[in-house]
Order: C-alpha cells, then sequence, then structure tokens
C-alpha cells in the first residue's frame, strides 16, 4: 500500500476549509490530480463526481468518487462502487481524508491518501510513485493553504 499523508496549520475554521473541500470544482484549482472534473451531484454530506485524474502526470481512466462529509471534522472520499471505476479497480484501490481539527489561530488538517496497487503493479507502481506523489500533495496542501489565505483577504 502507498500511503501519503501531509499535515498543516490552515488560517480558517474547519468548517471553512471542508466546504472548500466539498466544493470539488473549486478545490481543482489547486489538486491537478483532479482536472478534469467532468460532472458533480451532491445531496446533502454526500458527493458523488467523476474526472480524469492525472497521478502524477499520468492519465488514467474517468473515476467516480464519493466524498461523504462529517460537519466539522472530516470529508472521507472514496471510489464509487460498481458498475463505476471497472478499469480502474482492475489495478487499484483508493481512499483518502482530510480531518481538520480546531487549534488556536485556525485548523489543523491532516491530509491522506492510500493507493493500493494490485499484483504485480504494486511492486512497481508503489516505489515509483512514492516520492512523486508525497510532493504532489505537499504542492495540493500547499496551494490551498493559499487559496484559503487570498479568500480571507478578499472581501
Amino acid at each position: 500500500m502507498l500511503t501519503v499523508e501531509v499535515t498543516e496549520i490552515f488560517p480558517c475554521t474547519p468548517d471553512e476549509l471542508l466546504d472548500f473541500v466539498m466544493d470539488v470544482e473549486r478545490y481543482a484549482l489547486v489538486d491537478r490530480k483532479l482536472r478534469p472534473v467532468l460532472w458533480t451531484r451532491r445531496e446533502g454530506d454526500l458527493l458523488e463526481f467523476a474526472f480524469r485524474p492525472r497521478l502524477v502526470g499520468l492519465p488514467a481512466p474517468k473515476t467516480v468518487a464519493r466524498a461523504r462529509l462529517t460537519p466539522g471534522h472530516r470529508v472521507d472520499i472514496e471510489l464509487a462502487p460498481p458498475p463505476a471505476n471497472r478499469l480502474t479497480k482492475l489495478a487499484s484501490d483508493f481512499d483518502a481524508s482530510f480531518v481538520c481539527t480546531p487549534v488556536e489561530g485556525g485548523t489543523r488538517l491532516v491530509r491522506t491518501l492510500n493507493f493500493r496497487f494490485r499484483p504485480p503493479l504494486s511492486w512497481l507502481a508503489t516505489p515509483l510513485l512514492r516520492r512523486p506523489l508525497t510532493a504532489d500533495v505537499q504542492g495540493e496542501v500547499r496551494q490551498a493553504k493559499e487559496y484559503i489565505q487570498r479568500q480571507k483577504r478578499t472581501p
């Protein structure tokens, strides 16, 4: 399994950060792995969306993900169940989370991605993708923080 975890303090409330994450079209501005977003459907705290992911610059088939919001605390993301993601699930499985904790001056975000590649792909993909994916997620979190900071300065 390939796990990437990045922690950062954001100058906002947990709800503000989680609202940003649940607006996947807006979040895609800071997370290039999500572009392009093809469609979104949201019912309350459940968001389903389709996108054409680029994992470390490599294109992948259309993917459908589900994001579930636990207000004020976290967003959990997983691949939608069949029949969606037939091609993607042949090679791997995926889940991710954004866990928010209020701290003095803002919110501590722990951003986690977990990839489980199927053999024999796992033997190649895990060591090959670890470093560039870690850098990509660090850049995503940095850009998300910069985006939030710009929004705070703009009335």
